[in-house]
């Protein structure tokens, strides 16, 4: 699956791992492991969960955040 989707990973301190956010599916929508390799795994497993499950539904699927067009200019 190609998809054009936000990944963001972050240690968490309080988690002790790393935390793993896809923005554009909502701002609960989280994953997380133990590794940034493992964490980034999880999430492509997430992201194609999702689609599949809102193709699959009929839902429309949310628009990619691309760069240049969803940051503002300083």
């Amino acid at each position: 699956m190609k998809s054009h989707y936000t990944i963001i990973i972050q240690w968490s301190d309080e988690d002790q791992c790393y935390v793993v956010s896809l923005p554009e599916w909502g701002e609960f929508c989280h994953t997380h492991g133990e590794t940034y390799s493992e964490a980034l795994t999880n999430a492509q497993e997430v992201l194609e969960l999702l689609v599949e499950s809102a193709v699959k539904q009929g839902e429309l699927l949310p628009e990619p955040n691309v760069f240049g067009t969803s940051l503002q200019a300083v």
